[in-house]
C-alpha cells in the first residue's frame, strides 16, 4: 500500500510522487496521512514538488474511501495546510487531471504547473460533499470567486488552456518538460 507513494530527498529538494496510474492516482486515507505526515516533515525544504504517474494527476478520493466519510475526514486540510506551511517554495507539477479532494494539496502549492492535456473538476457537491474548508478560499483568491463557484458550485470541467486564462495553472509543458521545469523554477529558492 504504501509504494502508492514516493518521496525522494535530494539537498534540500523533496519530491513527492503519487503513483497510482492503475486507478488515476485516487487517494485513500492511508494516502492522504502519509502525504500529510511527509509535507509536515518538509517544512524546512527550500522546494517541494508535488507529483504524480499515468495520464491522471489525482481523481480525488477513492469513491469507496468518500462513501466511507474520507471527504469529510480532516486529514486532507491537515495535508494542504502542512503544504501551506512549508517555508519554502511548493511546486504542484501534475502531470494530468485534477479531480475533486485532489484540489487541497494542489491549491495550497506555491506554484502549479500542468500538461496540456490536464483537465481541473472538483464533483464533490454534484456528489453530496462539501469542499475541504480551506478550498473555497484559496480557489477564489486564484481565480475569483465566479469562476470558483463555476468549479465548486457548477462542477465545471475545466481545461488546461482555460486553467492558464484563469490563473488556476501558471505554466503548460510537455509532460517530457514537467519535473525540469519545476527543478528550474525552484532553483532560485535553493540557492536562496
Amino acid at each position: 500500500l504504501l509504494d502508492m507513494i514516493h518521496c525522494s530527498q535530494d539537498g534540500d529538494m523533496w519530491t513527492v510522487t503519487i503513483d497510482r496510474p492503475d486507478k488515476a492516482g485516487a487517494l485513500t486515507p492511508e494516502m492522504l496521512v502519509e502525504l500529510a505526515d511527509i509535507a509536515e516533515a518538509a517544512q524546512a525544504a527550500k522546494l517541494f514538488i508535488l507529483t504524480g504517474t499515468g495520464p491522471e494527476f489525482s481523481a480525488g478520493a477513492d469513491l469507496q474511501a468518500a462513501r466511507a466519510g474520507l471527504e469529510t475526514d480532516p486529514v486532507g486540510e491537515r495535508l494542504s495546510g502542512a503544504i501551506a506551511d512549508l517555508s519554502g517554495l511548493s511546486i504542484a507539477a501534475l502531470n494530468g487531471t485534477v479531480a475533486g479532494g485532489a484540489f487541497g494539496m494542489v491549491l495550497a502549492c506555491d506554484l502549479r504547473i500542468a500538461v496540456p492535456t490536464a483537465k481541473f473538476f472538483y464533483p464533490v457537491m454534484k456528489l453530496g460533499f462539501l469542499p475541504q474548508p480551506s478550498d473555497p478560499g484559496r480557489l477564489a483568491q486564484l481565480i475569483g470567486p465566479a469562476r470558483a463557484k463555476c468549479i465548486l458550485m457548477a462542477g465545471q470541467k475545466v481545461p488546461a488552456e482555460e486553467a492558464v486564462n484563469w490563473g488556476l495553472v501558471d505554466r503548460l509543458v510537455t509532460p517530457e518538460d514537467l519535473l525540469s521545469t519545476a527543478v528550474t523554477l525552484g532553483q532560485d529558492a535553493q540557492s536562496a
